[in-house]
């Protein structure tokens, strides 16, 4: 049984905390379907991507095609790209995300054999969200999505879709990440948005007006993920030149309890070498930090900065 147990370890299976990276992918494509399944695909507002472009199949269809297996399908080849330019790690990761995020899309609609009771998209609170608050409908959705994206990218997971095009592109031919994405995503709602139009599927709302409401979707989801995996701010750095620095790093050492660090620096215009302290805090302490340094001097040149992530004494870990 070696050759199993190597597979397993080639697959990663044996890291140090994978199991529970597996666990949040799992979580993260539920919040993902959540927002795709129950808030999006009726309201006919596509977020770009694979699942957009599921999304638009599924209205071509008549809405017989189920989204969730139209994602899978189209993930498949995806899938096995990832593998063959990007290993077999990847492929794990993106096998499992996408693969639940596909199966909890058609659970949460009723479309899974055995379980058509669960058609969570009909329930009162979304239909009356549907009809008169459009807006908060589409932007739950869009924070759910950009939630659940971004739980699965925290923890080294991928939907496939798009980001296996784009990680592929920037690994053999260095495309920007960004450029891509950003032609992709615009290119599949366009596409949504002119079948919308030619089969007449949004009478209350004009098909331009969909589109438009997906560029914001995207905006937002966007957004949130940038803000789950880099973290909220929760941390300030300083950069502070002052001509008393001994007096200053006193007070962040002493009274504030803080570490610190002295660069040396030079002026350009005095040709002044000078002593730059560097120090993190937490955002509650900046405040204290500046009053102590203006009182001591006024002339003081400080810099403040957020920072989304920070390892040491002190300070508490992100997962």
């Amino acid at each position: 049984m070696s050759w199993l147990n190597n597979a397993i370890r080639d697959l990663g299976f044996y890291e140090k905390g994978v199991w529970r990276d597996f666990i949040f992918i799992i979580f993260g494509s539920f919040i993902m379907a959540v927002g795709v399944g129950v808030f999006l695909v009726n309201a006919k507002v596509v977020p770009g991507g694979i699942t957009g472009l599921a999304m638009a199949i599924h209205y071509l269809s008549g809405n017989t095609l189920p989204v969730g297996f139209m994602l899978w399908l189209f993930n498949i080849p995806l899938f096995i790209w990832a593998i063959l330019e990007l290993g077999k790690k990847f492929g794990v990761r993106t096998f499992l995300g996408f693969t639940c995020s596909s199966f909890f899309i058609d659970f949460l609609r009723g479309r899974v054999p055995g379980f058509h009771h669960i058609r969570l998209h009909e329930n009162p609170m979304v239909v009356s969200l549907m009809e008169k608050d459009f807006l908060l409908l589409v932007l739950t959705g869009g924070v759910l999505l950009g939630i659940g994206l971004g739980i699965i990218f925290k923890f080294k997971g991928t939907t496939a879709g798009v980001d296996v095009i784009v990680a592929v592109a920037q690994k053999r031919w260095a495309v920007k990440a960004g450029h891509a994405f950003m032609l992709i995503d615009s290119m599949v709602v366009t596409f949504a948005g002119i079948i919308i139009h030619l089969k007449n599927l949004a009478a209350d709302r004009p098909a331009l007006t969909l589109t438009l409401y997906a560029f914001l979707l995207l905006f937002i989801s966007a957004r949130i993920v940038d803000t789950i995996i880099e973290g909220f701010d929760y941390a300030r750095s300083a950069m502070i030149i002052s001509n008393h620095p001994d007096k200053i790093s006193k007070i962040i050492t002493k009274e504030m309890d803080r570490g610190a660090t002295a660069l040396e620096g030079r002026g350009i215009h005095t040709n002044q070498s000078r002593e730059v302290i560097y120090t993190v805090l937490s955002k509650k302490e900046v405040r204290d930090l500046v009053e102590q340094v203006k009182r001591i001097d006024p002339q003081a040149f400080v810099i403040v900065n957020n920072v989304h992530e920070v390892l040491g004494e002190g300070f508490r870990p992100r997962f």
